[in-house]
């Protein structure tokens, strides 16, 4: 189905210790929205370093920040000092109110939530934060990407893809998300069936489980917090736990 064209203003929250794929993947995607600008978006104009030290530049101050037709939220390991940051939640609780979407990638989801966007809202992220999301209100669900109204979620670091094709089909049409999906050449076909808990040798999974189990721990405990603050005091029946 076509829509009418008009510029789409996109812009990603990038912070010190992000993922950089969660915003590189999505970009590659979202960057070729036709007629559409994609911006950088920090709290300064420093040089960001992500969690494994590759270096991306902002080209805008959240202060100095458009309209967003949509704000993409990464996470990764720096996702927990953002849980705190009143000047990003800030900014993104004021973008949601006009954007079109709010797009959260992997643990996105749950800076995302402490901003308090996820009250009841079905939302999912990364398989090891996945049992947090109900801190914050929302309704945890098992898949990929999910949409539920103007908010987005992806699962894992590479379903950013999926959710920027997606988001590019709510935004464009069919063709347009197709094109893209084709130009990046974008037609998953993985060596191995380890990318999901439920598929992944049980070793593989114990040796995944050891190396995030530090942060999964800080994130409880950080989730707990802003549950607290968020005034979430009981969960609803029937959530995932």
């Amino acid at each position: 189905m076509n829509r009418s064209p008009q510029h789409l203003s996109i812009g990603a929250i990038i912070f010190p210790d992000m993922d950089q794929a969660d915003l590189t993947g999505p970009f590659e995607v979202l960057s070729r929205i036709p007629d559409a600008s994609f911006h950088l978006l920090a709290k300064g104009l420093g040089p960001v370093r992500d969690v494994k030290g590759f270096v991306i530049t902002p080209d805008k101050p959240l202060a100095d920040a458009p309209q967003l037709d949509l704000l993409v939220v990464p996470g990764g390991f720096g996702q927990e000092a953002v849980m705190d940051d009143e000047i990003v939640l800030e900014f993104i609780q004021q973008q949601a109110k006009s954007a079109k979407y709010v797009f959260s990638v992997c643990t996105g989801a749950l800076i995302c939530g402490a901003a308090g966007l996820l009250l009841g809202v079905k939302a999912t992220t990364h398989w090891s934060a996945f049992h947090l999301l109900e801190y914050f209100g929302a309704i945890p669900t098992k898949s990929r990407v999910v949409v539920d109204g103007k908010i987005v979620s992806a699962a894992g670091v590479t379903a950013g893809l999926d959710g920027a094709l997606r988001l590019a089909q709510l935004l464009r049409s069919d063709q347009v998300a197709q094109t893209i999906q084709l130009a990046i050449e974008y037609a998953p076909d993985p060596p191995f069936h380890a990318g999901a808990p439920d598929s992944a040798p049980s070793d593989v999974l114990g040796v995944a489980q050891a190396a995030v189990r530090a942060i999964t721990e800080a994130r409880l405990r950080t989730a707990q917090r802003v549950s607290a603050r968020l005034g979430i005091t009981s969960l609803a029946p029937g959530r995932a736990k």
